[in-house]
């Protein structure tokens, strides 16, 4: 069986309106989230609850908590899980080999996930087809791309003209199908992610989704790289949320807790959110600092961008 007959073989899981986990295990009553209709849809990623909790906890505890998605589901085994805590895949990962439980797939060959290189339309122009019509038929809204490294021969440039004509060849399908394709935003410094990355400035970005033009090819703006590389969290957020599809948070040093130990205010930039009326999913992250109780972390966090 191919790549392609093996999707289709998939079950396709139907879409259901989110709802709320009502059992009490896991959140006690001094550990809910604040009451009332968030401005802010939050989406979390499985390392914000601990490392070594099984993922069908991991979603049990974020809707009890009030999360609404969780990004990079990408093992189609666990698209049922989702469904059953009434939870969206906020942001679809196209995995080289496939799909590891709510794990990290391998790297895959050049130009895997790197849309920057003229390789990208190879293998992974194919695969990320393909991957759109899964996520569309799952209910998924986002897909992740990213950009890749510079090198001695690749520059910004090239490589974004690379990125444009990447984008150009799967935009169509993306509108027809509905899901939005996400540049992601890195830092250069190696501090979570590759050294040399190409999109490490929000000017870069924003040249690329407006030369190729669609609704459905926008940036993921995430909040711990950009402030590494560029600072200015708030008003860049003001002057190109047009382009943005999807946010990503992290605290700064560290990529821990959103809280007094990290240096953004994110209380302000949580309202300047909710104030830009961004509809999209504004996901979690970050990993609990060693020691704290996940929980309790996540919990805090939802009271401090609660608006």
């Amino acid at each position: 069986m191919n790549r392609r007959d093996f999707l289709a073989s998939l079950p396709v899981v139907a879409v259901v309106p989110s709802v709320t986990v009502a059992r009490a295990q896991g959140v006690a009553g001094g550990d809910r989230p604040p009451s009332g209709t968030s401005r802010i849809k939050h989406g979390a990623t499985r390392q914000v609850f601990g490392a070594n909790r099984p993922l069908e906890e991991c979603f049990r505890l974020g809707a009890e908590l009030g999360i609404k998605g969780f990004d990079f589901i990408a093992n189609p085994v666990d698209f049922p899980l989702l469904r059953k805590y009434g939870l969206t895949g906020s942001m679809y990962r196209v995995s080289y080999g496939g799909g590891i439980s709510g794990g990290r797939p391998p790297d895959g060959p050049p130009g895997w996930e790197a849309i920057g290189m003229k390789e990208a339309m190879g293998g992974y122009l194919t695969a990320l087809h393909e991957g759109i019509d899964v996520a569309a038929a799952n209910g998924f809204p986002n897909i992740i791309l990213m950009a890749g490294a510079r090198s001695a021969s690749l520059s910004y440039e090239q490589g974004a003209d690379n990125a444009v004509a990447f984008c150009d060849a799967v935009k169509a399908h993306a509108e027809d199908k509905g899901v939005t394709l996400c540049i992601e935003y890195l830092n250069s410094k190696g501090l979570q992610s590759p050294v040399n990355s190409m999109f490490d400035r929000m000017s870069w970005g924003v040249d690329v989704v407006k030369r190729v033009g669609s609704p459905r090819v926008k940036i993921l703006y995430d909040i711990y790289h950009a402030q590494i590389m560029e600072g200015y969290i708030v008003q860049t957020l003001r002057d190109n949320i047009q382009h943005i599809g999807h946010i990503h948070t992290g605290g700064v040093p560290g990529r821990h807790e959103l809280d007094e130990t990290q240096e953004l205010n994110y209380r302000f930039i949580a309202q300047t959110i909710a104030e830009l009326k961004f509809t999209g999913f504004v996901t979690h992250e970050w990993s609990p600092t060693m020691g704290n109780d996940p929980v309790a972390s996540m919990r805090k966090v939802l009271a401090i961008m609660a608006v």
